[in-house]
C-alpha cells in the first residue's frame, strides 16, 4: 500500500474509558492489570481532610509514609505532585487540582503528576477524580490533554529511519469522571500533537513541497476544499511580497495553500493565516550558527493554523474556516532577495527591503491581502515573527496584537481559560512613522531593531484591508523543559488558545463555549 504524504505525523488518539465507580470506593477488582495511577485531588488542609477525601488503600498507605518519611504535611502537596511505588507493586502519584488557582497552573500541576507515571511507559493509566462532582467535568477535559499530548515524544514516534517505535500509552480508566466529559480535551491535545510533530521534522523532510503534498492528502482526508498558488499562479496575481522570499528556492517549491472547511455561506467566517518558513538560513543576511539551529521550525504557525482547522471540524464548529499557509523556505541563492530592491505586494504595495532576514512578515503580507480578499469576519495570523519579542516576554508566554479592544480583551481571556498564556501588546500609531520609505510606500523594517515585534505588527496590519485582525507572534513556540500542559521543548503553543478564542468570538461577547476551554 502506498504510503501517505509525513505519515510519520500521524497522530494515534488515546482510548477514553469513563468507569461509573465512585472514585472513593475504587477497589482491586476494578483496577485489576493497571499498574500506573494518578489520584487528582482537592486542596487538601491536614490529615483529617485526607481521610475524608481518600479511602483506605495501598496508595493511600505509600503516600501517608511518604509525607512521613519527607516530614512533609499533606497540603505540600498544593506545591509539588508525589509519586510513590506501593506494596502492591503500582506507581501512583497523586496531584491537587485547585480551583483557585488559573488554568495555567493546574495544567501545570497536571503535567508534573503525569509525567512521573510516563516516565515508565504504560500501557494503560487509571485516574481518580476525587474534587467536588461540580469541577470533575472540567478536570477529565484538563487530565485527558494532558495525558494525550505527552502521551510519546513526536520527534521520536515512527520518525524516518526509527527501527521501532517506542510503547505508547493507549488507554486511560476515568474513575469520577461524568458523561461525555474527556473528549474535547482529547480532540484538542492531538491537534496539539499533530502541530508539534509537523514542527519537529528536519528541514531535509518537511520541505514546502513534501508540506503541500502532506496538505493535499489532509484535504482529501477530511473532505477540506483545498487551492495551492504556486510561483506561476502568484506571478500573475503580482504578489511580489511572497515571490521575493521563494526566489531562493526552487521553482516548484514555495505555495500559499489554502484550505477551506464549512459551508462557503456560513454565517460568520473566519481566515487562520500561518506563517510556514520551513528553514530559515536569514538570505543574504545570513544568521550564525546559534541562530539558524532550530530554523526548521520557522513554520510552526501554519502548523498551529493547521490544528486549529482540524480541531474546529473534529468539534463540529458552526462556521466557515479557511485557512492560508505561506509555505517557503528563505534560502541564499544568486536569485535570492537581496537589501534595497522594491518590490510590489498583491495589493499595489510598494515595499522597500531593509534585511533579508525579515522574510516572515514578506511572505504574511501577501497571505493576509489574499486571504482579505474573501472579506472574513476575522483574520488571525500566527507566526514565529520577530526575536524581539522573545526579548519582551521570554519564552513562557506569547504576544498579541489586535485591532479593536474587545478582540484584544477576547484574546486575553482566551489565554486564562486555555492555559496558554497571552500579553497583549500596545500597538501606537506613531510607531509606524518609523517604516516610512523614501523609494517605496513602506520600509520592510529598521535596521536599528528596536521595538521590531511593533513594527512588525504595524507593517502588516497594512494588508489586512481594515477587516478585524489578531496577529499572534509566538514567543513560547519552543520553551526549554516544556511549558503548562506540555512537557516537550516544542509547545505547539496556539492550538489550545486558538480554540477557546474561537470559541469564545463565536459564543458572543459574553460568554465561551464549553467546547474551547480546558
Amino acid at each position: 500500500m502506498k504510503k501517505k504524504p509525513l505519515e510519520q505525523v500521524q497522530v494515534p488518539a488515546l482510548r477514553l474509558h469513563r468507569r461509573p465507580n465512585a472514585p472513593d470506593r475504587v477497589d482491586e477488582r476494578a483496577l485489576a492489570g493497571v499498574a500506573h495511577v494518578l489520584y487528582v485531588l482537592p486542596p487538601l488542609a491536614d490529615d483529617g481532610a485526607l481521610d475524608q477525601v481518600l479511602p483506605e488503600s495501598p496508595g493511600r498507605a505509600a503516600l501517608v509514609a511518604s509525607l512521613a518519611r519527607r516530614r512533609a504535611a499533606v497540603d505540600s502537596l498544593r506545591e509539588a505532585p508525589v509519586a510513590v511505588q506501593a506494596a502492591d507493586g503500582r506507581l501512583y502519584a497523586f496531584v491537587v487540582v485547585d480551583a483557585g488557582r488559573s488554568i495555567y497552573e493546574r495544567l501545570s500541576a497536571l503535567r508534573k503528576a503525569v509525567m512521573r507515571l510516563l516516565e515508565e511507559s504504560p500501557r494503560r493509566l487509571a485516574v481518580l477524580l476525587l474534587n467536588p462532582p461540580a469541577e470533575r467535568a472540567g478536570i477529565a477535559d484538563m487530565v485527558s490533554y494532558v495525558l494525550q499530548v505527552n502521551a510519546d515524544d513526536t520527534r521520536k514516534a515512527g520518525a524516518p529511519g526509527a527501527r521501532k517505535k517506542p510503547e505508547r500509552l493507549s488507554a486511560i480508566d476515568l474513575f469520577g469522571a461524568p458523561q461525555g466529559s474527556g473528549e474535547h480535551g482529547l480532540l484538542l491535545a492531538r491537534a496539539n500533537r499533530h502541530a508539534r510533530a509537523l514542527i519537529d521534522l528536519p528541514p531535509d523532510v518537511l520541505t514546502p513541497r513534501a508540506y503541500r503534498a502532506h496538505l493535499a492528502s489532509l484535504a482529501r482526508e477530511h473532505g477540506w476544499t483545498c487551492e495551492q498558488y504556486d510561483r506561476e499562479r502568484l506571478e500573475k496575481l503580482g504578489a511580489g511580497a511572497f515571490l521575493a522570499v521563494a526566489r531562493g528556492s526552487p521553482h516548484d517549491d514555495a505555495a500559499i495553500v489554502h484550505l477551506g472547511y464549512g459551508a462557503r455561506k456560513a454565517g460568520r467566517r473566519i481566515a487562520l493565516v500561518g506563517k510556514g518558513i520551513c528553514f530559515d538560513t536569514g538570505g543574504h543576511n545570513l544568521k550564525t550558527a546559534r541562530y539558524m539551529h532550530g530554523m526548521h521550525q520557522d513554520m510552526a504557525g501554519s502548523a498551529v493554523a493547521l490544528a486549529i482547522l482540524e480541531w474546529a471540524q473534529a468539534s463540529g464548529l458552526d462556521c466557515r474556516i479557511d485557512a492560508w499557509l505561506a509555505l517557503a523556505s528563505n534560502d541564499i541563492s544568486p536569485t535570492a532577495y537581496r537589501q534595497n530592491e522594491v518590490v510590489t505586494a498583491l495589493d499595489g504595495t510598494r515595499i522597500e527591503i531593509v534585511h533579508t532576514d525579515a522574510e516572515g512578515r514578506m511572505v504574511l503580507a501577501d497571505t493576509l491581502a489574499l486571504a482579505a480578499r474573501a472579506e472574513p469576519d476575522l483574520i488571525i495570523d500566527f507566526a514565529t515573527l520577530t526575536g524581539s519579542m522573545v526579548v519582551a516576554l521570554g519564552n513562557r508566554m506569547s504576544g498579541v496584537f489586535a485591532s479593536e479592544p474587545a478582540l484584544a480583551h477576547l484574546a486575553a481571556r482566551a489565554g486564562e481559560d486555555s492555559g496558554e498564556r497571552v500579553a497583549v501588546m500596545p500597538w501606537p500609531e506613531d510607531y509606524a512613522e518609523a517604516l516610512e520609505s523614501k523609494v517605496a510606500d513602506i520600509k520592510q523594517c529598521t535596521l536599528e531593531g528596536e521595538a521590531d515585534h511593533v513594527l512588525a505588527a504595524c507593517f502588516l496590519s497594512r494588508f489586512r484591508a481594515k477587516l478585524p485582525w489578531v496577529h499572534v507572534d509566538l514567543a513560547a513556540a519552543q520553551c526549554k523543559g516544556g511549558l503548562g500542559a506540555v512537557a516537550a521543548d516544542t509547545t505547539g503553543f496556539g492550538v489550545a488558545w486558538g480554540a477557546a478564542f474561537l470559541s469564545a468570538w463565536l459564543g458572543g461577547e459574553d460568554g465561551t463555549t464549553a467546547a474551547g476551554t480546558i
